[in-house]
């Protein structure tokens, strides 16, 4: 299939046929078929051609296959590979949950998409400081490289949870999840 005769339906059945988890994408080498008119928007709405995709199952499954390469988005299939655009981050987390884990704390996020990611070592969380309005952008680590936005009322749950640390002579907001000590940001 080429990227100017991209069918949404036929390209879900397929990924349908991969199963419910996240499939071996690492280990596929599709060739490159071309550009299609996909976007995820940083409000975590996924587009098709101008027009939302209005179907959560699709978005769910088409996010599953979701891969990055040099800063590039890609839907992943065993035989071909489609660029979409991603205007932030392809993944908005839009909860968090406090619970206790085999070791410690652990701050469980999950996506629109119903990615479900465990903050700690594997999946650091970060804070991107706009220069201009010094607003702050928070993302966790989820899959392959690739990060999600934390939307801002989950960013606010994190604050309230927060302590307040010295670090390097700054005092500093942070989160604790798996024995890892993630900043959100200083005052």
């Amino acid at each position: 299939m080429s990227a100017s005769n991209f069918d949404l339906n036929k390209a879900s059945k397929e990924i349908e046929k991969s199963g419910d988890g996240i499939p071996p994408l690492e280990k596929w080498n599709p060739d490159f078929c071309g550009d299609i008119d996909m976007r995820i928007a940083r409000d975590g709405r996924w587009f098709y051609m101008g027009t939302p995709i209005g179907r959560p199952a699709m978005v769910k499954l088409f996010s599953k296959v979701l891969w990055q390469e040099e800063n590039k988005f890609f839907l992943k299939t065993p035989v071909e590979k489609v660029g979409i655009q991603v205007e932030d981050a392809p993944f908005l987390f839009i909860s968090v949950e406090e619970r206790e884990g085999e070791k410690a704390k652990e701050l469980c996020f999950t996506s629109l998409t119903d990615d479900v990611v465990v903050a700690g070592a594997d999946h650091p969380i970060t804070v991107n400081i706009c220069p201009n309005t010094h607003e702050p952008s928070p993302y966790i680590d989820v899959r392959f490289g690739m990060r999600g936005l934390i939307n801002r009322t989950v960013f606010y749950q994190l604050v309230e949870i927060a302590e307040e640390k010295m670090v390097d002579g700054r005092s500093v907001l942070v989160v604790e999840s798996q024995g890892e000590v993630f900043e959100l940001g200083a005052f």
